[in-house]
């Protein structure tokens, strides 16, 4: 199946070229050095997956509105904002293979422009009395936060169980997915068994997005802008670790949970925990997992009219399942 996000976006094209004129209004200051931070955050974009993913949930359910416009902005407000965010609380040097706003203009401005722009998303919602768009957006940042806090704390102890780990990915991962496509079902009045069923298509989306990261870690190249085994690195326990932790025995267990403990690991250290994974059946359990993920979420189209938009939210599974990065 080769899935390609140009294809996938086709049934929306013409609303995303509008929405980057939209985007772009809305983020205009008469600040010289914001302007020129945001004009870099412009250029610097990446696939537009939630915009896509709010204009093609508004047409499964019906004809996009000015409040679709409205939804994605904010929807790409909010996530520019918690990523900016991110980059200072992991001291990230690099953002989608570029310099992150916090490398380039360091931790204060790059803390001040994600403010900047969660004010204009919340600016926005008022001053279109979109209230039912910023209670959905508003929840997905509260659930990150709470996400990331919880792995954090979980993360400290080594003790996720993998109940907690799908919690912790369904309020940092999924949340969002979530968000954009109920924003924009809402944004056309989409009734509340299309808003559920768009939900749990998200919810599903959002879980396999997940797992496909975790996948990358075991990969002997990536090409996603981090780090090989970033997540080993920062003894995040994903779902191929965890799920090969489970069933070790206490002597190979004490020895991962060694390495794990450690605040910088070799590169043998790395390998000798990606073996493990491999030998121990981790990533083909991941895999499997994924494609249960993967195939609930289409399920959960099936409810809707057949239609370009449909066809494109299903090959988007097809592509988070496939994407190399």
């Amino acid at each position: 199946m080769n899935v390609n996000i140009n294809k996938i976006k086709e049934p929306v094209e013409e609303e995303l070229l509008e929405f980057k004129n939209f985007f772009n209004n809305i983020l205009k200051t008469d600040n010289k050095l914001l302007n020129i931070v945001l004009q870099y955050i412009i250029r610097n974009k990446g696939k537009e997956l939630r915009p896509i993913l709010v204009f093609l949930s508004a047409k499964l359910v019906n004809h996009v509105t000015e409040a679709t416009f409205v939804a994605a902005s904010m929807v790409e407000l909010m996530h520019t904002a918690t990523l900016i965010h991110d980059d200072v609380v992991d001291n990230s040097q690099l953002r989608r293979s570029n310099f992150s706003i916090k490398a380039l203009w360091k931790s204060k401005l790059a803390v001040l422009v994600g403010d900047y722009m969660l004010a204009q998303g919340l600016k926005l919602s008022v001053k279109t009395k979109s209230f039912n768009i910023l209670e959905i957006v508003s929840t997905a940042v509260q659930e990150m936060a709470e996400g990331e806090l919880m792995q954090i704390e979980k993360a400290r102890k080594l003790n996720i169980t993998e109940d907690i780990y799908f919690e912790i990915i369904r309020k940092k991962t999924a949340s969002l997915l979530i968000a954009s496509a109920k924003a924009g079902a809402a944004s056309v009045n989409a009734s509340e068994d299309q808003l559920n069923s768009i939900e749990n298509f998200a919810l599903n989306l959002g879980v396999a997005f997940q797992i496909k990261d975790d996948l990358f870690d075991y990969s002997s190249t990536t090409n996603i802008g981090k780090p090989e085994a970033n997540d080993l690195q920062e003894s995040k326990l994903t779902l191929p670790l965890l799920y090969s932790l489970n069933r070790a025995n206490k002597t190979d267990r004490k020895k991962i949970f060694k390495i794990l403990g450690k605040k910088v690991k070799t590169f043998n250290e790395i390998k000798i925990v990606q073996n493990f994974v491999k030998q121990s059946g981790g990533i083909d359990y991941a895999k499997s997992v994924l494609e249960d993920y993967s195939k609930q979420a289409i399920d959960e189209l099936q409810t809707f009219d057949d239609s370009m938009a449909k066809k494109s939210l299903i090959e988007l599974v097809g592509y988070v399942v496939l994407r190399k990065k």
